[in-house]
C-alpha cells in the first residue's frame, strides 16, 4: 500500500541508520559528515559528532557513550561524556571497502558490517566478513562469505538477522554467549544469488535489495529495498506479508516516536555517491505503523 508519510528533516545529502534515543531521533548523515539528531516532529536538530570520514552506523555502550561508524578509515569511533570522539576500535586490518552499518547489543558488542567492494563504482562483488567488536575495542571475525552484510536486527529469542544487500537474502545466526555465531541460516530468501560475475548483472538479477531494517514486537522485520522505493514486512516463515511503497528511493527504517510505533524512514532518490554528494535531496520521513 502507498505509505502515507509526513517530511521530519529535509535538505540533506543521504540518511543513514535511523535510531531512537533519549527521546530523540538520531541519524547520520553522508557526505555532510554529521550525526544529528531531533524531536520527533523534526524540531530542535542538533549536530551530535561531526565524523571527515563518514558516518554510518550508531549504537550505545552500556554506559549511555555513543559509537560511530567511520566508514572510510575503517574505524569505530566512540563519543566520550565531554563530547570528544576517540578510537574505540580500528577495523583496517580486516576490510578493504566502507565500514557500514552496525548493531550494537545491550553488553555493547557492535556486529559491523561492510561493502566487501568498491560499489559506487560498480566494481565485480565480493563477498565479506561481519566483524564484532567487544567494548574493549577488540575486534573478531564472526561471519564470512556474506553477500554485502547491512542492516541488521536481534530477534525477541537472541539470534541475529543480517541484511546481504546483493545475495537476495536475509541471513539468521545464533548468538553464543561470547559473542560469536553459529552457522548461516536463510532467515528468508527472495531469490537465488545473483550472478556475481559483474555488478550490473548482480543489479539487474536482485529482486529485493535488503537494507536497513527494524525489527517489531512480534519478531517480524521491515526491510528497505535499496532497489525498490518500498519497505516491506517479513514475517518469518511467511515471507513477504506486505509493503509500504514510497515515491522516492528508501534506505534505512527504524521504530521510534512516544509509543514506539513511528517508522522512521530514510530517503533519497538514489544511494549513487556521485549525486548525493553534490545534491540535498535526502530526507528523513515518518510512517505511522
Amino acid at each position: 500500500m502507498k505509505a502515507e508519510a509526513t517530511v521530519v528533516l529535509d535538505g540533506y545529502t543521504y540518511f543513514e541508520c535511523p535510531r531512537w534515543r533519549d527521546g530523540r531521533i538520531w541519524v547520520s548523515d553522508f557526505y555532510s559528515q554529521q550525526v544529528l539528531s531531533a524531536q520527533e516532529d523534526g524540531s530542535d536538530v542538533r549536530v551530535e559528532a561531526e565524523v571527515p570520514q563518514q558516518p554510518s552506523g550508531l549504537g550505545w555502550l552500556p554506559d549511555g557513550r555513543l559509537l560511530i561508524v567511520s566508514m572510510r578509515d575503517h574505524t569505530i569511533l566512540r563519543r566520550e561524556d565531554d563530547g570528544s570522539l576517540v578510537v574505540h576500535a580500528d577495523l583496517s586490518s580486516h576490510v578493504d571497502a566502507n565500514l557500514n552499518d552496525m548493531l550494537v547489543d545491550s553488553r555493547g558488542r557492535a556486529y559491523v558490517g561492510n561493502f566487501g567492494f568498491d560499489l559506487m563504482n560498480l566494481a565485480t562483488p565480493d563477498t565479506a566478513d561481519l566483524l564484532r567488536v567487544d567494548p574493549d575495542g577488540s575486534v573478531h571475525v564472526v561471519a564470512k562469505d556474506l553477500y554485502f552484510p547491512n542492516g541488521m536486527a536481534l530477534t525477541p529469542d537472541g539470534e541475529l538477522l543480517v541484511d546481504e544487500t546483493v545475495g537476495n537474502r536475509i541471513s539468521v545466526f545464533a548468538v553464543h554467549p561470547d559473542g560469536s555465531l553459529g552457522e548461516r541460516r536463510d532467515w528468508v530468501k527472495f531469490a537465488e544469488l545473483p550472478d556475481m560475475s559483474d555488478m550490473t548483472t548482480a543489479l539487474g538479477q536482485l529482486v529485493l535489495a535488503p537494507d536497513g531494517c527494524a525489527i517489531d514486537t512480534d519478531g517480524s522485520l521491515w526491510v528497505s529495498d535499496a532497489l525498490g522505493q518500498r519497505i516491506v514486512h517479513v514475517v518469518p516463515g511467511k515471507g513477504v506479508v506486505d509493503q509500504l511503497e514510497f515515491d522516492t528511493g528508501v534506505f534505512a527504517c527504524g521504530f521510534g516516536g512516544d509509543d514506539g510505533r513511528t517508522l522512521f524512514v530514510c530517503a533519497a532518490p538514489d544511494f549513487d555517491e556521485h549525486k548525493r554528494k553534490v545534491e540535498t535531496e535526502g530526507k528523513l520521513l515518518a510512517v505511522r505503523v
